[in-house]
C-alpha cells in the first residue's frame, strides 16, 4: 500500500474523540485513531496533528463569561486531548512530541517551526496543542496555520460527518454533498463545515483541504492512500 501524501496535517476535533456520549475522551475511538496513524506513518508519512478541545469546554459556553478567559480554557482543554493521543501513540510504539502554542514547558515543548518540521523529518508525530495560542481564534484555523507553517502537502479535516454538504445533513435529509469544491465556492456559498478564516488560509497558500467523517472505516488511512473519500477543497 502507497501513500499519496509525504507530509499531512491531521485535524481531529474534540466531539469525534467523545463519539456519542459527547464529553470527554472515548478509549475505543481513540484507540481507532491511533492504529490509523500507526499504520499510515509505517508506510512513510510525516503527520502532524492538530486536536480540538471541543469534548471539555468550548468557548461558547462561557455565557457571559470574558471571552478571552473562556477561549483560553478552550486551548487547556487541546492539551488534555494532545496529551491523551501522545500517550495512546507512544504505548503502541509511534514516538510523538506534543508542542503547545502556550508555554507549558513542565509538559510539553513551545510550538517552534523548525523544530517541529525536524521532528517530522526524524520520523515522530508532533502533536500541536492550544490552537494558535490566541483567542477569538478556532482550532481549524490553527489546523491551517500549522498546515502553512509544516509546508504538508494536504490539510485532512476528520469530522464527525463525512464531508461538506449544502446544508446540515442532520437537519436536512435531502441536503447534497460535494465530492470537490473551490476554497472560494466553498467561501462564497458560506458553507460550516470549516471555518472560512481556515478556508481562505489555505487558499492563498493552495494547500487542498479534504474533509471526511471519522468514523467511517479506516478512514484516516484511506485518504491518506488515495481513496477518494470526503469532500476534496481545492483550487
Amino acid at each position: 500500500m502507497a501513500i499519496k501524501y509525504k507530509r499531512v496535517l491531521l485535524k481531529i476535533s474534540g466531539e469525534a474523540l467523545a463519539g456519542e456520549t459527547r464529553f470527554g475522551i472515548n478509549e475505543v475511538i481513540l484507540d481507532r485513531i491511533v492504529d490509523q496513524v500507526k499504520e499510515v506513518h509505517s508506510l512513510g508519512a510525516e503527520i502532524g496533528i492538530v486536536v480540538g478541545g471541543g469534548n471539555f469546554w468550548r468557548g461558547r459556553q462561557g455565557g457571559g463569561m470574558d471571552r478571552t478567559t473562556a477561549d483560553h480554557m478552550g486551548m487547556l482543554a487541546t492539551v488534555i486531548n494532545a496529551l491523551a493521543m501522545q500517550d495512546a501513540l507512544e504505548r503502541k510504539g509511534v514516538m510523538t512530541r506534543v508542542q503547545t502554542a502556550l508555554d507549558m514547558t513542565k509538559i510539553a515543548e513551545p510550538f517552534i517551526q523548525r523544530r517541529a518540521i525536524r521532528h517530522l523529518e526524524k520520523g515522530r508525530v508532533v502533536i500541536f496543542g492550544c490552537g494558535t495560542g490566541n483567542p477569538f481564534f478556532t482550532t481549524d484555523t490553527a489546523a491551517a496555520l500549522r498546515a502553512n507553517e509544516i509546508h504538508a502537502e494536504v490539510l485532512l479535516l476528520a469530522k464527525n460527518i463525512d464531508g461538506v454538504y449544502d446544508a446540515d445533513p442532520k437537519k436536512f435529509p435531502n441536503a447534497k454533498k460535494y465530492k470537490t469544491i473551490t476554497h472560494r465556492e466553498y467561501i462564497e456559498k458560506g458553507l460550516t463545515f470549516m471555518d472560512t478564516s481556515a478556508v481562505a488560509l489555505c487558499d492563498e497558500n493552495n494547500i487542498p483541504i479534504i474533509g471526511f467523517g471519522l468514523n467511517e472505516h479506516k478512514s484516516i488511512i484511506r485518504v491518506v492512500t488515495g481513496e477518494p473519500i470526503g469532500t476534496v477543497i481545492s483550487h
